[in-house]
């Protein structure tokens, strides 16, 4: 038991102060994180959309957040992380007061536009705050300690939202406005006067940042986003179309849908530290991410060799696991390719992947579904994941050559 707990106190040690608070920011916000995990189920079971109807709503909010994306990165270069952080907490959390009161397919569809927009600014931005904040040899983990703060969060939100769902859909809006607004006023109130890890010019100049200044430039990049967004398409089922499987196939109750999908947060919380302070300086980052897609795919697919019940349970952690093994190290890739002048830039672009995916997903997903069913859909998530895991495990390598090779010159 000594150990287990010195393995933890070293998986958490060295992380600056601000990367704590920043956590817990992230925290208070995804711990209201109730309306999008239920938003199908809410369009289908409360306002009677149809299937297609929904798809369209779902990949609408993708649309938003990928416009958010790419509005994030421009706005985080240009003012800063902390307003666009600020500003997308506090605006994002008081549209969901006006979504609550909307019904018409047209207003819903504009309403969550904006909402997603919005909401998806915070992501590059954020991104761009934790590499500021963090120590340079700790970036790794401080993405980990975010993503573990979210994770927490989101096993929270889903697990109380199945449950107030189960009483009234308007309370879910509520709840997740506020956290939403009470995240942004505590990171106004504690970073408004912060001050970061940032490397003077004269050390960036001679970093291992590649020559290419903007992203949209640079290739390996580009195609490292390409491949994560298929992950994101992948995995983005989770919120998609795992639901509605749940309900429309086990017949599951609004209660136990939230209960299993806060298992994927629980278990991202508790393992996703320790498994980077582990592996992180000990495998490579390509053999890491390719893991992880694999073994997303495998949790799809064990949907169709095993129907039971029991089976979602196994599903969800390993889907769980590989969110563990990819997304901490491709944010990590993404910071070492960029520089503290393009990094908005560089994280916004790496967003639009996952937004992106946002749009395409739940359309994709729920048009398989409507023309052949969900096991066609696991199938078809296992295929991409293998073809996604080829092409990640090669860019990442190349990319990794090009950054060592950097190195070497600058040591040289």
């Amino acid at each position: 038991m000594k150990r287990v707990l010195q393995l933890y106190r070293n998986a958490f040690g060295g992380l600056s102060h601000q990367t704590w608070m920043m956590s817990v920011v992230m925290l208070i916000n995804r711990s209201g994180a109730m309306v999008i995990p239920f938003l199908g189920v809410y369009l289908t079971t409360e306002l009677n959309y149809s299937l297609k109807e929904t798809g369209a709503i779902l990949s609408i909010y993708g649309l938003g957040a990928m416009c958010g994306a790419f509005l994030g990165g421009w706005l985080t270069d240009k003012i800063g992380h902390f307003k666009v952080q600020y500003v997308s907490l506090v605006l994002g959390g008081s549209l969901y007061f006006l979504l609550l009161n909307l019904r018409q397919f047209e207003y819903m569809a504009a309403g969550v536009f904006i909402l997603s927009l919005v909401n998806d600014m915070l992501r590059p931005a954020n991104a761009a705050s934790i590499a500021f904040y963090a120590r340079p040899e700790n970036i790794t983990r401080a993405f980990s300690l975010n993503r573990m703060a979210i994770n927490l969060g989101f096993s929270i939100g889903p697990a109380v939202g199945g449950l107030v769902a189960a009483l009234s859909y308007k309370w879910l809006f509520i709840a997740d406005g506020v956290t939403c607004v009470a995240a942004g006023i505590f990171f106004f109130v504690y970073f408004r006067a912060q001050q970061g890890h940032r490397p003077v010019k004269k050390a960036e100049s001679t970093s291992a940042a590649p020559v290419v200044q903007s992203p949209y430039r640079d290739k390996w990049f580009i195609l490292f986003v390409i491949l994560c967004s298929l992950f994101a398409m992948i995995f983005f089922q989770l919120f998609a179309t795992l639901p509605l499987y749940y309900k429309q196939v086990h017949a599951l109750s609004e209660a136990r849908i939230g209960l299993l999908m806060a298992l994927n947060g629980m278990i991202v919380f508790l393992l996703e530290m320790i498994v980077v302070y582990l592996l992180g300086e000990q495998a490579k980052k390509s053999l890491l991410v390719a893991s992880g897609l694999l073994m997303l795919g495998f949790s799809f697919v064990l949907l169709n060799l095993f129907p039971q019940v029991s089976v979602l349970f196994v599903s969800m952690l390993l889907l769980s696991i590989s969110e563990i093994l990819a997304m901490p190290f491709m944010s990590t890739i993404t910071v070492d390719r960029s520089n503290i002048d393009n990094r908005g830039a560089y994280m916004g672009l790496y967003t639009i992947s996952y937004a992106a995916a946002h749009v395409l997903a739940p359309y994709l997903g729920t048009t398989i579904i409507a023309a052949h069913g969900f096991d066609m859909l696991w199938w078809a998530c296992g295929g991409l994941a293998v073809v996604a895991a080829v092409g990640l495990y090669l860019v990442i390598h190349q990319m990794e050559k090009q950054r060592f090779a950097k190195l070497a010159i600058v040591a040289g």
